[in-house]
């Protein structure tokens, strides 16, 4: 679906490579969506049997999870993962940018731009 939104006239110059890249980025991404399946699988069999949600609600959680997985890798690697400490693990600013080796400004910087990827998936890209 990318190669049909690029312009026709943009042809690459060494298709096989091209090819190959795109071969290996959906490999990777496949493979990181498996992985995050099956941490959400394990995480659900530590509930109580009676706590875990019915199949069609485990469902909609999953494709939920891959959605927001597809939001944030538009991010860079810093920027997804300073999203992920603020918003999950509850960081301060100040920890992430430690953690990250970066400063308390670039986490700022890094929380906006995930912040912004979320408004865009919400209601599109501002005016």
């Amino acid at each position: 679906m990318r190669l049909l939104g690029r312009a026709p006239d943009v042809a690459p110059r060494e298709p096989r490579a091209f090819l190959l890249t795109i071969a290996k980025g959906l490999l990777f991404d496949h493979f990181r969506r498996a992985a995050l399946e099956q941490a959400y699988l394990s995480e659900l069999m530590r509930l109580p049997e009676d706590e875990q949600p019915c199949p069609q609600y485990q469902q909609l959680i999953l494709e939920d999870l891959k959605a927001i997985d597809r939001l944030l890798d538009k991010l860079s690697s810093r920027a997804r993962m300073a999203f992920l400490l603020s918003r999950l693990d509850g960081l301060p600013h100040a920890q992430i940018a430690e953690q990250l080796g970066v400063s308390v400004p670039r986490v700022r910087q890094y929380l906006a731009q995930g912040m912004r990827q979320c408004y865009v998936a919400l209601y599109g890209e501002p005016t």
